[in-house]
């Protein structure tokens, strides 16, 4: 009998999940992997710096006193970055936790996949007990059709008796305010039993995130400056005029202005005088 229990006491261990083991905190960026449950190291997170980003002023200097705040310990706010696509959501998300990085070492950014968040659960108890302040990040977060990863979402949020983490801030980007097209809103109003809960349902996801701040389409002139600033900080000898007109003509070939187009075309225009990026 006692060989036997054993046997199935061997057995049972070999089909349990081995436990995860701890993250190696060496690194400043992480993305989340589960199956198994891991966070693979980022070595050298991809990111510009954040004097380069113009056209956001306000929502850079909130994120900033956000994040610096949840660096010190103190209160601060989940944050939805919403809005026009290209005007540098996910850039300034990734520029802020480096620069308040840089004045307070051990604040660590995590990527999470959208297609990933009904096992984030795991990954929140992983970062609790970690030594280290994590940003989690989410990027281009939208639901559709039948999605039901919002839920696991509205549990990190605000639900759940344990909480989010003292330890863990989440901040997402979405080209959509409530994360989810207008018509599938609509869909719910028209056609829903109790179509003002099923929309109150959804709607409330992004309700739970403190702050909101918002990206629009930039001017010619923010365009321009933008441009401008990319051209000077690569050293790209070119004049003013010059310069003007081809980054007028780039946006236009283009059809469209923002952030990624300027860097879209000063990428362009140092390849053509070979300058290398410093």
């Amino acid at each position: 009998m006692a060989d036997s229990l054993r046997r199935i006491a061997a057995a049972l261990e070999r089909l349990s999940p081995p436990v995860p083991p701890r993250p190696d905190l060496s690194a400043e960026g992480y993305v989340w992997h589960p199956q198994p449950d891991r966070l693979e190291p980022v070595e050298r997170v991809s990111r510009v710096d954040l004097r380069l980003l113009h056209g956001v002023d306000r929502a850079r200097d909130i994120l900033l006193a956000n994040t610096r705040a949840f660096a010190r310990g103190l209160p601060a706010n989940n944050a939805l970055l919403w809005g026009a696509r290209g005007m540098g959501k996910s850039s300034l998300v990734k520029a802020v936790h480096a620069a308040v990085a840089a004045e307070m070492p051990g604040l660590k950014i995590v990527e999470v996949g959208r297609e990933d968040l009904p096992t984030i659960g795991r990954c929140l108890a992983l970062l609790r007990e970690a030594p280290a302040r994590f940003v989690l990040f989410c990027d281009d977060l939208s639901f559709a059709g039948d999605d039901q990863h919002y839920k696991a979402l509205k549990a990190v949020l605000d639900g759940g008796i344990e909480g989010r983490p003292e330890n863990v801030i989440l901040y997402a980007t979405s080209n959509r305010r409530h994360l989810m097209p207008r018509e599938m809103i609509e869909n719910e109003r028209q056609t829903g039993i109790h179509p003002s809960e099923a929309v109150e349902e959804k709607v409330s996801l992004s309700d739970r995130f403190g702050l909101w701040l918002g990206f629009h389409p930039c001017s010619q002139d923010d365009f321009l400056a933008m441009v401008r600033a990319y051209r000077d900080a690569w050293a790209i000898p070119v004049d003013d005029a010059t310069l003007r007109a081809e980054a007028i003509e780039w946006q236009a070939t283009r059809g469209a202005r923002s952030g990624r187009v300027a860097w879209q075309f000063v990428t362009d225009l140092a390849g053509r005088h070979g300058i290398r990026p410093g």
